[in-house]
């Protein structure tokens, strides 16, 4: 039987990496459902709701390259485009699969439901157009062109696309063939002269350090930098967003670079230096520490995605992997890396009844963490107080640092494990966070998953308290919940659950979660205003955050 124009589809994502498609099944979709359902390479996931499904396939493609999330017209593709547009700002591959109402229905400008009854079937492609890098509405004509073109234009811009499948069009024989487009190279004179440029600057520079971002961990490219760096001798910091896309056990690593809020050692040394190299890192506010960093640009290097900027000069159409190639070979090995060791965040202080403070937990949560682990914190105090723990080797933290939607980080977790079944995953996150997409903690139990999770419960939006003009302000309260019973009432059988307030109890607990072969979901209390560090520092440069002179 020929291939349908949705078994196509599917057929080239699982060629390129997909086994799993995360969704909420709605009846314009059923035919994407089906032929998901039916497909014998790929599982379909389903999620409590649109958000958390897309946010899960946003985890994924952190662990896999390419993700894929799949909902109904309107009604569903609304509800997951916050999570899409994160994924933009994030810079992660999502394939958003939507199936919207037959042919004669939108030519007749029916009134049916999931529309806004103006007849207009087009508006909600519309909205998604600034969150995605392409968008297509396939047919049996141009199923295949427009797949490879949008598998393409993904992968090139490590952004979201958007498909959509008409219900009388998804089951119907494809009419054409198109070749895979690969990935395009570097222009042969602007690579050169790109690696001429950046060779001097460096080899030239009496003190030079580098910046890599999390842009090569999305592009695959952590053994590449690595190897640059080893080639070079050249020490290395991460900013905030970029933490552990090296390793932070590698000998070159000096510590976190976080601008005059913390790790003063750090900041005067890649401040003082004559070169600073950005590789696939951006500038943002999150990287910045509220834009108190000072780099020079005179003395930056700013390797991007497809272009690099030496000294103003800006050399097009260069791609990172090619750069990191050619320059391994061009650099002046350095005779010695600098007596710099990486900040931690101390030893473990506190024991017995004494209640859990922000010294107290977070030298604890980096204790627990092992070589290889999979740490996912949402977007807030937890995260922040992080920020300085040494991750072992291979170890990752993702955050959602630019975007910053709070709630990402339990469904991203969910579609984490999934996508690296095989490596222990971490969950952390705030009581506030926690709230918008508890739900998706009933997923790790249906799919047998055993991540540990930890919910900071802090009375509230701690993070918010920070930043605010008054800490103490009703819109930062939330309901007080159970959180050590949610995943008995989700369904999550066998899970060791606890709710912990004092150092001795959360000691126990920990060495329960570490020597269980099972899931682990513990409530970590504090007072409500207990911060970590960098986080009372954000609180004191609070204007600088938010560019108020």
């Amino acid at each position: 039987m020929a291939e349908t124009v949705i078994q196509y589809v599917l057929r080239r994502l699982n060629e390129v990496g997909v086994d799993d498609i995360f969704g909420v099944a709605g009846d314009y979709a059923f035919p994407v459902n089906d032929a998901i359902v039916e497909h014998p390479a790929i599982n379909w996931i389903g999620c409590c709701n649109e958000l958390n499904a897309a946010y899960a396939a946003d985890g994924y493609a952190r662990m896999r390259g390419l993700g894929v999330v799949c909902t109904t017209y309107g009604v569903g593709e609304l509800a997951a485009m916050s999570a899409i547009a994160g994924s933009y700002a994030e810079h992660l591959p999502v394939f958003h699969l939507i199936g919207s109402p037959n042919l004669p229905t939108q030519e007749g400008r029916a009134l049916v439901h999931h529309t806004l009854g103006n007849g207009e079937f087009d508006v909600f492609q519309r909205m998604a157009e600034p969150i995605v890098c392409a968008i297509a509405t396939m047919t049996p004509q141009n199923a295949a062109a427009e797949t490879e073109r949008l598998i393409a234009e993904a992968l090139y811009h490590r952004r979201p696309v958007y498909m959509a499948f008409p219900s009388d069009v998804a089951d119907t024989p494809v009419l054409a063939t198109a070749p895979p487009l690969g990935l395009p190279t570097s222009d042969p004179a602007s690579l050169a002269a790109a690696t001429d440029a950046v060779a001097a600057a460096l080899n030239n520079a009496g003190q030079a350090c580098v910046l890599p971002g999390v842009l090569l961990r999305r592009l695959g490219l952590q053994g590449a930098a690595a190897a640059f760096v080893d080639a070079a001798c050249l020490p290395f910091a991460t900013m905030f967003g970029d933490k552990s896309v090296l390793g932070e056990d590698h000998p070159n690593y000096i510590g976190m670079y976080a601008g005059r809020l913390m790790g003063e050692p750090v900041r005067e040394f890649v401040e003082s230096s004559d070169v600073v190299m950005l590789i696939g890192a951006t500038l943002t506010d999150g990287n910045t520490a509220g834009f108190t960093a000072r780099l020079d640009p005179g003395k930056t290097i700013n390797i991007g995605h497809h272009r690099t900027t030496v000294a103003g000069t800006v050399y097009r159409n260069v791609e990172i992997a090619d750069l990191l190639a050619e320059l391994s070979g061009r650099i002046t090995k350095r005779a010695q890396r600098p007596a710099i060791a990486p900040e931690t965040l101390g030893p473990i202080v506190g024991g017995g009844e004494d209640p859990i403070t922000a010294d107290a937990l977070y030298p604890r949560w980096a204790n627990f963490f092992r070589p290889d682990d999979v740490i996912i914190t949402d977007t807030g105090t937890a995260s922040l107080g992080l920020g300085f723990a040494q991750l072992p080797r291979g170890a990752e933290f993702h955050n959602q640092t630019l975007w910053a939607s709070i709630g990402w980080a339990t469904p991203a977790a969910f579609g984490a494990a999934i996508g690296a079944p095989d490596r222990r995953l971490i969950l952390i996150t705030g009581e506030g966070s926690h709230q918008m997409t508890a739900q998706e903690i009933s997923q790790f139990g249906r799919h047998g998953l055993r991540p540990i999770v930890f919910v900071l419960n802090n009375s509230g939006y701690l993070s918010e308290r920070m930043l605010c003009k008054d800490m103490a302000l009703a819109y930062n309260d939330i309901a007080a919940w159970n959180y050590a019973e949610l995943p008995h009432a989700m369904g999550c059988q066998g899970w060791f659950s606890a709710r912990v307030s004092s150092c001795g109890v959360l000691d126990d607990a920990l060495k329960t979660a570490e020597q269980g072969d099972g899931a682990a979901y513990i409530e970590v209390v504090t007072d409500a205003f207990e911060a970590p560090p960098m986080y009372k520092k954000l609180h004191e440069n609070v204007k600088s955050f938010y560019n108020i002179s």
